[in-house]
């Protein structure tokens, strides 16, 4: 009788240590396939955000230009040399005086300057009208177009600073 009293609770202890170590061997496997695709996944998000955000800036540098071309920014917000574009990207936050505006109110195109999620910062590579297209030094005359100061590679194996 008390062989079977002693069978009957080692059947509901509970584990075995080989099932515990099975356990974890199959977890680990299944979790070492699933990070390297959790890291791309988020290398793509930051990818498809730097896109936006380039966007939305280049799209306010252009409507800048457009409104000092059709006459709606002009005086001491244009510089002479300029070309009609933007001193800094801080003057596309900070707004200028629309021409024939009395009350002061200001054109502003973005709302902030973006972070870029690839370095962190606000910090953004800036070109002149007056640039190469593949310079990355800034004449400091105004800002014709935009890129990130990551050296890193995107996905597809192009560089971010060139997108």
């Amino acid at each position: 009788m008390r062989t079977e009293s002693r069978s009957a609770r080692s059947s509901c202890r509970g584990f075995t240590f080989l099932e515990m170590v099975a356990t974890a061997g199959i977890l680990m496997i299944l979790a070492s396939a699933i990070l390297p695709m959790a890291r791309i996944t988020r290398t793509r998000q930051r990818e498809i955000e730097l896109r936006r955000e380039l966007r939305t800036m280049r799209t306010a540098i252009d409507k800048y230009h457009q409104a000092v071309v059709e006459g709606k920014i002009g005086g001491t917000d244009v510089k002479l040399g300029s070309n009609g574009y933007p001193p800094t990207l801080e003057t596309l936050v900070e707004g200028v005086t629309q021409v024939g505006r009395v009350d002061g109110l200001k054109l502003k195109f973005l709302r902030r300057v973006p972070v870029d999620p690839m370095t962190g910062t606000t910090e953004w590579g800036m070109r002149c009208y007056q640039d190469e297209p593949t310079e990355e030094s800034w004449c400091g005359q105004n800002v014709w177009d935009v890129f990130t100061k990551s050296q890193g590679k995107a996905l597809d194996g192009t560089r971010y600073n060139e997108w």
